[in-house]
């Protein structure tokens, strides 16, 4: 699979797991950055990995800062992007079962390494389930 993450330098720590984990484990990563704890803005990062999966470059995207949410914001501005902020692996699966979520965006400040990693694999092992959630992921774009 290839995936686009990206993240401001609240996600560095996170991220580079996630990087790491993913590539051992045979997935195409399009790195977008940053790869440092200096202060960056996050829509910086946001941006080509919306870009990266509308148009197909990418399956799947993964977007990391301190929150979650401003990074989410961003992405989400992309008609076609449904980008989850999921602090669980619940909410993360049911993102792509329910919403057929394509970024999945984590708050670096309030996971741990672990937590996101669990978090990261349920997002990419979920399949759309399709069937009534299509009638509504259809009703999202207006």
């Amino acid at each position: 699979m290839k995936i686009a993450i990206g993240g401001d330098h609240a996600a560095v720590e996170l991220k580079a797991a996630i990087i790491n984990k993913l590539e051992s484990a045979g997935h195409e990563l399009h790195n977008f950055g940053t790869d440092s704890t200096d202060s960056v803005d996050y829509p910086d990062f946001g941006h080509p990995v919306a870009k990266e999966v509308l148009n197909g470059d990418a399956d799947l995207g993964i977007v990391i800062c301190g929150s979650g949410n401003g990074i989410n914001m961003t992405v989400n501005k992309y008609a076609g992007i449904r980008s989850a902020l999921a602090w669980n692996e619940e909410l993360a699966s049911l993102a792509r079962q329910h919403n057929n979520a394509n970024i999945l965006a984590l708050p670096a400040r309030f996971v741990s390494l672990e937590d996101g990693l669990a978090i990261t694999d349920a997002f990419l092992n979920a399949t759309f389930e399709g069937g009534r959630h299509e009638r509504r992921v259809a009703k999202i774009a207006p």
